[in-house]
């Protein structure tokens, strides 16, 4: 398989004064009526103005002779090239490229609606001219397709996979260097340099987005409730223990009983506490 060919074409500058040379010469000729001279530059003059190039910062020119690939020109400047050799400009800038917003199924078989935005250059102009049709489409098709490789190989969160060690919502660098990977393997071929690639956008499929969401709340009600009983505890062992330490009052088992139920009311309830006068004994 032939690979990119970086030739030197000769000076443009030199070009354009043996051009100008030629174009004086000629007009000498006709007008000292010796036409032989005249004729005889005017071959060397179309040849030479044929063979002006112009490549830009960035740019590149791809040489073929009849067909066979003689070679890439990406210096830029003023050059001349054999004027029979056909040129074709292919730009060396890095581009952007958004792809559609795709539903797909995730490692739990979750719908999820998923995006990448790709950062790319033309690395290798032979590959990218000749080793595939369009090397734009090649990329948006194989782009699309690493990231439903991508998508099928994470779970999307925690809930559905506990144990996992990398999901696609939490763990953006990780999935973002298997995306680039991913996505480098596959447009090697066309000759295309991934310079970035991450996930854009990142959300469940609208079918189920609504349950997803209420589980999620329901999950981080519990881990709140789980929070505030484990803090409530904590504090009512603290109350019993200051006040056994300071002798303040003795509780039997029912009164420490009835502390800590009411206790745990105060701290644990969602709405704001009443608190009830108590106008006879304490065992009443």
């Amino acid at each position: 398989m032939k690979t990119e060919k970086i030739i030197t074409p000769f000076n443009g500058y030199l070009a354009v004064v043996i051009l100008l040379i030629s174009a004086v010469l000629i007009a000498f000729g006709f007008s000292s009526n010796n036409n032989v001279l005249g004729i005889a530059l005017i071959p060397v003059l179309i040849i030479i103005t044929k063979g002006l190039i112009v490549v830009s910062p960035n740019s590149s020119k791809i040489l073929l002779l009849f067909g066979d690939y003689k070679g890439s020109v990406k210096q830029n400047g003023l050059f001349w090239i054999n004027p029979l050799y056909t040129r074709t400009s292919l730009s060396l800038r890095a581009r952007n490229f958004e792809s559609e917003k795709i539903k797909v199924n995730d490692k739990m078989g979750n719908p999820i609606m998923i995006s990448v935005i790709l950062v790319w250059k033309v690395k290798d102009t032979f590959k990218a001219t000749f080793e595939v049709d369009n090397y734009e489409n090649f990329i948006r098709i194989q782009t699309d397709s690493a990231v439903r490789k991508l998508a099928g190989s994470f779970p999307y969160d925690h809930f559905e996979d506990e144990k996992a060690t990398v999901t696609l919502s939490t763990n953006f660098d990780d999935v973002n260097k298997a995306l680039e990977r991913e996505v480098t393997e596959r447009l090697e071929i066309a000759g295309i340099e991934v310079v970035e690639s991450r996930i854009g956008y990142l959300a469940y499929a609208p079918e189920i987005a609504h349950s997803m969401l209420r589980r999620q709340q329901a999950s981080a009600v519990v881990a709140a409730r789980h929070k505030i009983v484990e803090g409530a505890v904590g504090m009512v062992e603290s109350a019993l223990k200051l006040l056994a330490d300071k002798e303040i009052i003795e509780f039997d088992e029912d009164r420490k009983a009835a502390m800590v139920s009411n206790l745990m009311v105060v701290l644990c309830g969602d709405s704001e506490t009443k608190p009830v006068i108590n106008t006879g004994t304490l065992n009443q």
